[in-house]
């Protein structure tokens, strides 16, 4: 028997709506929510002077959608977008695009990273 098409990865498509595929991060997330990570970043994270206005605001939720993307196999800004495929979009609310997380990183020097 042999296969009759070739199979690329470009091919493989998650398009299902319903569909999770870091179930897990919903523990995880809710006990970051409980434990104030959000506020914590919020306190410890200020850009005073940006390059891009947009870039610098909102911080928190930005560092939460990265930190969950992280978790969730995220090796690279791009893959941030695992967490806003399938059904993820009905367990999470204000998960900010990858481009925008990147906005967000390209603002930091080595002081920011020192404050976190």
């Amino acid at each position: 028997m042999q296969v009759s098409h070739k199979f690329v990865a470009e091919s493989a498509v998650f398009d299902e709506d319903n569909l999770v595929s870091c179930a897990g991060l919903v523990p995880l997330m809710s006990l970051a929510q409980q434990t104030g990570l959000s506020r914590l970043l919020a306190d410890k994270i200020h850009i005073a002077t940006p390059r891009i206005k947009s870039g610098s605001a909102n911080p928190a939720p930005k560092l939460a959608t990265l930190i969950a993307g992280m978790c969730g196999g995220a090796d690279c800004i791009d893959d941030i977008d695992v967490i806003r495929l399938g059904g993820m979009k009905t367990l999470f609310g204000g998960v900010y695009a990858p481009s925008t997380v990147g906005t967000l990183l390209r603002e930091f020097t080595f002081g920011h990273a020192r404050q976190l």
